[in-house]
């Protein structure tokens, strides 16, 4: 197993931890902050495995697969463990999820056809402002100006979600034309 695919594994590795340091009772005033730098080191193996794998040449089947379900997995996460503490609005999280499946399906039909659908630049700027997001409602300091950064990363966050989707249907909507 090569270097990015292994930190693809460490990164699903993360969450649980993760989980557990934002959900659990044990640690009041500092379990936010473990979660947040588990948050923080499991997105940045993200940006360093597709660097390293374009660079080195070691992209692979299983880091294909691996790597976006890793991305989907831990932001999920988070967003499901801000619902339950009450920093993030339930619709926002389904907005999010439900994109997620629908770009997931599309992914699916096209490996089908024998179509390889890359990332876009849409969904890259997207996942980077959910994961700020993300941080930021973790942290949850109550100083009106983090507050609104807060809403502000939200806001900017379901709005490159749903034009993420729409760009890449839009680009890939010959995938679901039947084939003859």
């Amino acid at each position: 197993m090569n270097l990015p695919n292994k930190l693809t594994v460490l990164r699903v590795i993360l969450i649980p931890f993760f989980v557990f340091f934002l959900m659990a009772p044990y640690f009041p005033g500092y379990g936010n902050y473990i979660a947040v730098a588990i948050f923080i080191a499991a997105s940045l193996t993200d940006m360093l495995d597709g660097k390293i794998a374009r660079k080195y040449n070691l992209v692979t089947n299983f880091g294909k697969f691996m790597d976006p379900l890793a991305d989907k997995l831990l932001v999920c996460s988070a967003l499901i463990c801000l619902v339950e503490t009450g920093r993030l609005a339930s619709w926002v999280v389904i907005v999010i999820i439900a994109r997620e499946f629908i770009i997931s399906g599309f992914r699916l039909v096209a490996a089908d056809n024998g179509v390889v659908i890359a990332a876009s630049y849409w969904g890259k700027f997207k996942t980077t402002f959910q994961m700020l997001m993300v941080i930021v409602l973790i942290l949850n300091i109550p100083h009106p100006a983090f507050v609104l950064l807060g809403a502000a990363f939200t806001w900017i966050a379901l709005i490159l979600t749903v034009v993420s989707l729409v760009d890449y249907i839009a680009k890939n909507k010959d995938v679901l034309k039947e084939q003859k």
